[in-house]
């Protein structure tokens, strides 16, 4: 589809210059160490990347305060990385829009399994790129070395 990036290059580029990532659905390791959503974002900060976790139901999760929704995240991350069912991405791209130019991401990263081609549409038209139903860990462990 048009609206998502598929391109073994710019997936690559995305995931060595990421700094920050802002994790929506971020899980709690001690309640749930073994979820994709707390596993995959720990190995990314082993690998050198900050990691907001956004989840409203866990009050903090890989060392850093959880933000209950991405207008408290309060600032830009290079991705947005998305733990969430389909039938919310859409609602979750309106936030994603409703925010400050200047805290708005990059890229928009659905994980495996997770696709909206209305969201995408949304997101791209207005400057996000987007990535669909692809495992950021799987790119991470592919295209960065531990920090």
């Amino acid at each position: 589809m048009a609206n998502e990036i598929e391109s073994e290059d710019e997936l690559a580029e995305i995931v060595r210059s990421m700094r920050t990532v802002a994790v929506v659905g971020a899980k709690d390791g001690r309640r749930d160490p073994d979820a994709p959503a707390y596993g995959i974002p720990k190995m990314l900060e082993a690998r050198g990347v900050r990691i907001i976790p956004v989840n409203p139901t866990i009050p903090s999760a890989l060392g850093e305060p959880t933000r209950p929704n991405v207008a408290a995240v309060g600032e830009r991350a290079d991705v947005i990385n998305v733990f969430r069912r389909p039938a919310v991405i859409e609602a979750l791209a309106d936030e994603i829009l409703a925010l400050p130019a200047d805290e708005r991401p990059g890229v928009v990263w659905l994980q495996s399994g997770i696709r909206s081609d209305p969201a995408a549409a949304k997101l791209t038209a207005g400057g996000i790129r987007v990535v669909m139903d692809r495992c950021l860990g799987v790119y991470a462990a592919r295209y960065r070395r531990r920090g």
